[in-house]
């Protein structure tokens, strides 16, 4: 569900704006089998070779980041492991740890992904990189939310994770990012509440629909789903026969959303059911669009 991501192979502690490229601080020699000077196959002596040295940490670093660019994701979690094994004390193992959750990351492997970062976090509390892995770790869990027709678990371990974001870096651009990502969830969330009221209501279970919708109209006030949970709210006080609580919710979505469809659906109910008040607006008709003016005037 992603659409934002800040590329690890820039030096770390940007921003996601920045995305600058990690330049690579030199070409990678790889260390060829030299035999020593003065030995011959043909002479007494025996030969010897001398032992290829292993990668240094620089090089292993830069394996990885290369990886990265090439989109071998696998391998690039491969070369940073084995960069924290060989050299855990090295200047560039910090990153590497960081990096090693972003390739994780790259390949969907979210549950590993968060293990990294998390201990990255352990190792790292004060790391000026923390924001960025806490929102790779947030992101990690925004990836797996689950159509509304399932279980939302996984929509609300989201939130949790961008909301930390929010109030542990609230001036950085993941803060940012990541509040967009909480609106997007609390609609998701939303969205399952209206799908299960519906669900209540259709099996006239209207108790249970009228709590689902309730919720909605308060704790999602700013989701996209507010008309229509009160539209709903109409519907369900009416066959409850609750005609003042229609009344006033009726009052609420008019004041609210007087240009939309729902309002014009609770305005017409009560009109049948002759529960109108006078006093209550009608709804505003759509204005035309340019078409439709044009065609008026020729036509």
């Amino acid at each position: 569900m992603s659409d934002t991501i800040v590329p690890p192979m820039q030096s770390i502690g940007e921003t996601p704006s920045q995305g600058r490229a990690i330049r690579l601080r030199g070409a990678v020699v790889l260390c060829a089998l030299t035999i020593l000077p003065g030995c011959s196959l043909f002479s007494g002596k025996s030969q010897t070779a001398q032992i290829p040295r292993a990668a240094s940490p620089e090089q292993l670093y830069n394996y990885g980041i290369d990886a990265l660019h090439t989109q071998r994701y696998q391998l690039a979690s491969s070369e940073f492991e084995l960069l924290q094994q060989n050299y855990p004390y090295s200047t560039y193992t910090g990153n590497a740890e960081l990096m090693e959750g972003y390739a994780y990351y790259l390949q969907s492997e979210y549950a590993s992904s968060v293990q990294q970062l998390e201990r990255y976090l352990q190792l790292h509390p004060t790391s000026p990189d923390a924001a960025y892995a806490f929102y790779l770790r947030a992101l990690c869990y925004y990836e797996q939310i689950a159509d509304v027709q399932r279980d939302q678990q996984g929509t609300i371990e989201a939130m949790d994770a961008l909301e930390e974001v929010v109030t542990r870096f609230p001036q950085t651009a993941y803060a940012r990012d990541a509040q967009l990502k909480i609106d997007l969830c609390r609609d998701h969330l939303a969205g399952k509440e209206m799908l299960v009221g519906r669900w209540y209501q259709q099996q006239h279970n209207y108790e249970a629909a009228l709590n689902r919708y309730q919720r909605v109209v308060e704790d999602f006030q700013t989701t996209n789903h507010v008309a229509e949970a009160l539209e709903r709210l109409v519907e369900v006080y009416l066959e409850l026969g609750l005609t003042d609580e229609a009344r006033k919710t009726a009052s609420v979505l008019g004041y609210n959303y007087p240009d939309s469809k729902w309002y014009r659906f609770s305005y017409n109910n009560l009109a049948e059911h002759h529960l109108l008040a006078e006093s209550a607006p009608k709804p505003r008709s759509k204005q035309p669009g340019m078409f439709m003016r044009m065609w008026n005037t020729v036509f």
